[in-house]
Formats: structure tokens, sequence, C-alpha cells
């Protein structure tokens, strides 16, 4: 069951922001203070990834996206004005407008995840992978962790919020979350929602993004690319909170 936070009620636009995996919802701090002023934030806590529910492990793709259309539907009406999600997150936004149960005038696809299209053998491999050096991370100390973290970028703070994040996960949470965010699935008849959808990325990701963004691209014809300039994976609404709002508030003018 998802525990969903909601800030700035009262305001009249609604936006639902979907956290990247292996973090928490409070990834977004930066960013909540400056957009509660004005719009009514939905910031759902993925299973498994939630310190107020240490005992929980992550459940699917299906399941979140399932339990957010109920939501929206009782709360919302089922429209809301912008869908925004990173990382793992976005993968949850293009299932949602795949679906197309949930109507939205903006879908902001942040470095979204999209599904291996691999024999399964190999996804198998891949998330043995990235199981093994999640769990390596896990275990690692500080130190370790620094060397795989920009220090111009990172601060020792932030460090330790990715250490305490990762001891909180659960193996089950690390494999299923990883390999089914990997691997989910989309409806046969593909929605093909008439609303404006952006896919943002990284300069410095690019290259890792490749495949998503020809998967997005296929799937939603009318997606524009955005390249976001001295940013890797993940780092907008964190290292550049004001920028982010700012962007946010324009496209939603």
């Amino acid at each position: 069951m998802l525990i969903i936070h909601e800030f700035g009620q009262n305001n009249a636009k609604t936006i639902v922001m979907f956290h990247p995996l292996g973090v928490w919802w409070d990834i977004f701090e930066y960013v909540i203070p400056i957009l509660e002023k004005d719009y009514h934030l939905i910031v759902p806590a993925i299973p498994g990834h939630d310190p107020d529910r240490p005992e929980s492990d992550y459940t699917s793709m299906q399941e979140i996206t399932d339990e957010m259309t109920d939501f929206l539907t009782d709360n919302c009406s089922g429209h809301v004005d912008c869908l925004y999600g990173c990382s793992m997150g976005g993968g949850l936004v293009i299932k949602l407008l795949a679906e197309g149960k949930i109507k939205t005038g903006l879908a902001i696809i942040d470095a979204g995840m999209t599904p291996y299209q691999l024999p399964k053998p190999i996804t198998y491999l891949i998330g043995i992978r990235d199981f093994l050096m999640t769990m390596m991370g896990k275990y690692a100390s500080i130190k370790m962790l620094g060397s795989v973290f920009d220090p111009e970028k990172y601060s020792q703070e932030d460090l330790l919020y990715v250490k305490k994040v990762l001891n909180s996960l659960s193996a089950r949470t690390i494999w299923k979350g990883f390999y089914e965010a990997n691997n989910y699935t989309l409806p046969e008849d593909i929605v093909r929602p008439d609303c404006r959808i952006q896919y943002w990325y990284g300069d410095e990701e690019k290259d890792a993004r490749g495949w998503d963004m020809e998967f997005v691209k296929k799937t939603f014809a009318n997606v524009e690319f955005v390249e976001n300039t001295g940013q890797n994976h993940a780092e907008f609404f964190t290292l550049h909170p004001e920028e982010f709002c700012l962007r946010i508030d324009e496209l939603l003018m």
C-alpha cells in the first residue's frame, strides 16, 4: 500500500511527483517548499522506500500505478496538471500515460527507465548485476561510496543520506525493484495521449539514456527531448532546485 504525502492542498493546480528507485520520497525536500506555495503536490512513497514503513518491500510497477490511478480518480477526478517522475518514477509516468486512465496536461519523464527489449535470460543476468552492485553499496563504507560520487557536486551529508537509504532497503526490495522496474509491461493497446510530453536528461548521461529515449519516441511520437547541461542522473531537483521549479512554472503557465 502506498503512503501518499500531500502539500499545498488548497492550490488549484496539481503536480504528482514520483521519486527514483533507491531513494526515499523526501529526495524532493529541496523543491517541495518552493512548489507547495503555488501547487498541490502529491508525492507517493514507493513501498520498500519509505522511512515510515521500514518493514515494507517493493511491490510492482503495476500495483503502484493501479493504486495511484485509484487515488487520483477518487481525489482529483482522474485529472492532474502535471505528472512528473524521475528514473523509476519516469517509468511510472510512462506506464500511466500508456494506460490512459489518468488525464494530464503535462507529463515530464526525467531520465525515465523503460522496459528492456532483450531475451529474458539476459534481463536476469543484468538484474543479478544490478542487485550485486547495490548490495555492495549497501555494505560499503562512506569513503568507498564517495569514490563513485562527484565530490564537487555531493557533500559528506549527501553521502550519509545515500548510506542511510541503502541500509534501509531489504534484499527483496533491491532485487525486485531493480529487476521489475527495468522489465515492466505496457498495455497491448497503448494510449497515445495528446498532452505535452517532455523527456529530460542530463548531458552527462546522454549515452546511457539513448535506449530509453528511443523507446519513448516509438511509444509517444509527440515527445520533446530536453537536454540539461552540466547534469548527470537525477541531479536537476537535487542540485538545482530553484531552476527546476522555475522550469515547472514556465511549463504550467
